[in-house]
């Protein structure tokens, strides 16, 4: 099976509190983003370059995938904080604040200067009206380039855009961000909700995200790790399906027939490469949880 690494739950942790770092060391969230921006005062962005290096530097986060969401390029701290985050051993580092592909390479460059991995991951934040508009070719920019993160609430503020419930005026960004992750082979995150205390609502905005085509959805507190949990990973039936389809479409194959018949309806390979997806991604959810 194809290899697959889960990223249903994206939390952000702002890397000035220690607490919290310590805390996600526990939390069930697929991946930890060591938040450098927005969740950091002016007076601790410095030393919460430090501590989220360490942090990571340190380890004991298991098997949690491990990302450095570093201040604007443009910012006074950008570029020292890239630096620094490269040659951490996070597994990525998030680019916020991107406008045009040309960005990525001056990243890239401060990169390379520090000596970091050749192959270490970029993520971008998907946040600006200028990105969603060129989205194809920012997330075509470079082989480093790895997941598309949507950040509703500054694209809301820049669009000069109400939210609502159904998200109407981000349907068009979100749908935009998920094809260009498709089309490049990148994976693809939903934006934060920000109401912590409304569960219900974080349920239909993920259950909405997971039918948008999203990998997982990025996260503000840890008592929304579960619902993301839940809807972002394949459910028994959907996994019986898959297995169903597959034993079907192997005995039509074995008597040269193109598309098989499962529980009344048509199988073709485009259903048997998504069966395969479901369950290498049940798979690695298991891995990561033993």
């Amino acid at each position: 099976m194809m290899s697959i690494r889960p990223r249903r739950s994206v939390l952000y942790m702002p890397a000035s509190n220690a607490r919290a770092l310590e805390k996600a060391k526990t939390l069930p969230a697929d991946v930890i983003i060591f938040d450098l921006e927005d969740s950091v005062s002016v007076d601790a962005k410095v030393y919460a370059r430090e501590a989220a290096c360490d942090a990571v530097i340190a380890g004991g986060y298991g098997k949690r995938e491990l990302v450095i969401r570093v201040n604007a390029l443009e910012s006074q701290w950008g570029k020292e904080d890239i630096a620094a985050a490269a040659i951490s051993g996070a597994d990525a580092i998030l680019i916020p604040k991107i406008y045009h592909g040309d960005d990525i390479a001056s990243v890239i460059d401060i990169m390379k200067n520090v000596g970091a991995p050749d192959d270490m991951a970029i993520w971008l934040m998907m946040e600006t009206p200028a990105a969603i508009l060129r989205c194809d070719a920012i997330a075509g920019a470079h082989e480093n380039i790895k997941c598309l993160i949507v950040g509703s609430n500054d694209l809301l503020k820049d669009m000069q855009a109400e939210n609502s419930d159904d998200r109407f005026a981000l349907i068009t960004a979100l749908n935009m961000t998920v094809m260009a992750a498709r089309t490049n082979g990148l994976a693809v995150l939903d934006s934060v909700y920000n109401d912590i205390s409304d569960i219900d609502g974080l349920k239909i905005e993920t259950q909405q995200g997971r039918k948008l085509g999203f990998d997982g959805k990025t996260l503000i507190h840890p008592s929304q790790i579960d619902i993301a949990n839940e809807v972002f990973a394949p459910d028994a039936e959907a996994l019986e399906s898959a297995v169903g389809m597959i034993k079907a479409f192997e005995a039509a194959k074995a008597d040269n027939k193109a598309v098989a018949v499962y529980n009344g309806q048509m199988v073709e390979e485009l259903h048997i490469s998504e069966a395969y997806r479901l369950l290498a991604l049940a798979d690695a959810i298991q891995a990561i949880e033993e």
